[in-house]
């Protein structure tokens, strides 16, 4: 059992942490809100440009240079992820964003070459074999699994 002086003291830490806690939940939702408005702004630039008659790879370069820009992440947002938010967005609100449907597949395509091109030749497309030597030489490692120890 806790005396009474060291329990008031641990109430004393637990209390004063509260209001620390208590921020940081309040924050989660906007986080959260944050995501969904970044993955919006991403779409309504990719949809609008491509709707105007740019090609992909123009408004995929200014919707991804948005949402890498305005994500609340301290993390950089990954292209895949950002094609992801697009999608979540366009889906969401189809209204919002008219005859874009159509062009949401050109996100996808590159990952897709990747995959074929695996399946081809039973080795990882080049950037995938770049990226993993890139680890490996990183943290030390020669190998390319990175549980192998």
């Amino acid at each position: 059992m806790l005396r009474p002086a060291t329990h008031r003291s641990h109430l004393g830490r637990l209390l004063a942490a509260l209001p620390l806690a208590a921020l940081g939940w309040a924050a989660l939702p906007s986080a959260a809100l944050a995501g969904t408005d970044t993955g919006a702004k991403g779409a309504q630039i990719y949809c609008y440009m491509r709707s105007s008659g740019n090609n992909h790879e123009v408004s995929w370069k200014a919707a991804y240079a948005t949402v890498k820009r305005q994500s609340a992440s301290m993390f950089k947002t990954s292209p895949e992820h950002a094609a992801v938010m697009i999608t979540e967005a366009v889906v969401a609100d189809p209204g919002k964003y008219p005859d874009c449907g159509k062009y949401l597949g050109d996100l996808y395509v590159k990952a897709v070459e990747k995959a074929e091109e695996e399946q081809k030749t039973g080795e990882p497309h080049p950037d995938a074999k770049r990226a993993a030597e890139a680890k490996g030489s990183a943290s030390g490692s020669t190998s390319g699994n990175r549980y192998a120890y």
